[in-house]
């Protein structure tokens, strides 16, 4: 029995982990790599591995930085099953098919950026991935997975997903093993969702096992509490409407915007929101994982179980308005004030969302209230890191609107709960972290007890 990593080894995306036992290959995940040009070029690197030797895929979630080079994956050679819970395959679908839509979109504008500058006329730049790939990889997917049933991979590999709680349909990913009467029981945990918050259950207390693979993104700090977080979420809305001006909310289409429109209608129906008038979900990813979530109640926690049976739409309020249409998106530029925008992506790096900041940023009135994790390199990190101006569309625009992070809103777990989780898992001879920057899996390994702490680098291969 093997292990080896071949993404987000002390880096927060690009997730892509290999398990070989009993003759078999299993990948669990298979992520893009986000943030600077850098990472953006690893994408298209060598996997590491013989793409077609890969006998199963378990997704654990369908965020791009776990689902998104499936496509490319199938397009070099896999050839065997994707599992995943069935909310996830809907979600993937759509994410996978987004990205390739951007990429398409992004090879053209390179292509005629390469011609003006005298490149040869008959060579254009390919994406990594096209829409047809994006099409293809999904004739993969194959059995999906329930949350607790054990399913049979292949003789001596047993795979239960168990509930993470970070976004709709994610999972941890419980893996029994036996190879020449030999057992060993692993978890990866995915990434793991934060207690209490609206819409989906918690996490689920993880079974005793012999070695964890575990997310490390809040490894080395604690979120602001929920409660005040939604608080400070109305009273900057209100303050910033109260005086004219915009407030955009760079948000990620999976879980954080569903989770957000879900605390703007409370906040209307309690009347925490004061100056509430027209709100545009100016995303038409956002916008059909909305409908998506509205698909798969089985996820949802009590409360909002309740709300759907009771013929309440969680997810909607007065003056909500979707934009699916460019036309549209770009109609909401010529509102100078009063509008809460939300937009993704939510590290900023690409979608509708860069275009308001161009047309907000730079006006005084208006707020900007980030919600999520932004990673080294990105605008989002950049705009947090108190930068002055920013180049958004080849233009340097200056940073005068008044700009926010609320970290109640994490959809990952904090230090606190990421070690009653591990906690959980009885005493691992290894823990493997992951998905994480160093300096956040540095703080994290003193904190862990009784178990061998590894973390590795791209590449690098254990022995179970």
């Amino acid at each position: 029995m093997k292990i080896s990593f071949h993404g987000a080894d002390q880096g927060v995306t690009g997730s892509c982990h290999l398990l070989e036992c009993a003759g078999k290959r299993i990948l669990i995940d298979c992520g893009m790599y986000q943030g600077g040009r850098e990472l953006k070029a690893e994408n298209s690197e060598d996997f590491g591995f013989d793409p077609e030797s890969i006998d199963y895929l378990l997704l654990t979630h369908a965020h791009l930085d776990h689902c998104g080079r499936i496509p490319l994956l199938a397009k070099r050679g896999f050839k065997g099953e994707v599992i995943t819970t069935a909310a996830s395959v809907e979600l993937a679908r759509l994410v996978m098919l987004d990205s390739a839509g951007l990429q398409e979109e992004e090879a053209r504008y390179q292509s005629r950026r390469a011609r003006r500058h005298g490149a040869n006329h008959d060579m254009d730049i390919e994406p990594l991935y096209n829409t047809v790939d994006a099409l293809n990889s999904l004739d993969y997917f194959g059995r999906k997975a329930e949350y607790n049933k054990t399913l049979e991979l292949a003789s001596g590999i047993r795979a239960t997903f168990i509930d993470a709680g970070h976004i709709l349909g994610s999972a941890s990913i419980f893996l029994e093993l036996e190879e020449n009467a030999q057992k060993h029981r692993i978890l990866f945990s995915g990434d793991l969702g934060y207690s209490n918050r609206a819409i989906l259950r918690n996490p689920v207390t993880p079974p005793k096992v012999d070695t964890v693979v575990m997310e490390t993104t809040y490894g080395d700090r604690l979120h602001k509490q929920l409660q005040p977080s939604i608080e400070e979420l109305y009273d900057i809305i209100n303050r910033t409407i109260g005086r004219g001006g915009n407030v955009i909310i760079p948000t990620f289409a999976l879980e954080r915007t569903q989770e957000i429109l879900y605390y703007l209608r409370e906040g209307v129906e309690n009347n925490s929101l004061k100056h509430f008038t027209n709100v545009f979900l100016d995303s038409p990813m956002a916008i059909s994982a909305t409908q998506i979530f509205e698909r798969h109640p089985e996820c949802y926690d009590q409360a909002t179980l309740q709300a759907a049976v009771g013929a309440k739409d969680p997810f909607d309020l007065p003056g909500l308005r979707f934009t699916r249409e460019t036309a549209e998106s770009i109609a909401i530029s010529q509102i100078e004030g009063g509008a809460v925008i939300m937009a993704g992506s939510g590290m900023c790096t690409g979608g509708r969302v860069r275009h308001h900041l161009k047309h907000n940023l730079w006006g005084r009135k208006n707020s900007v209230i980030f919600v999520g994790f932004a990673a080294r390199g990105t605008l989002a990190r950049r705009i947090i890191d108190g930068a002055k101006r920013v180049r958004i569309f080849s233009e340097d625009i200056k940073v005068n609107a008044s700009i926010h992070t609320i970290g109640g809103f994490s959809a990952h777990a904090d230090q606190a709960e990421l070690l009653v989780w591990h906690q959980q898992t009885g005493k691992p001879k290894t823990t493997f972290l992951v998905h994480g920057e160093e300096d956040s899996m540095q703080v994290f390994a003193k904190k862990l007890n009784g178990t061998q702490v590894e973390m590795p680098t791209l590449g690098q291969e254990y022995t179970l």
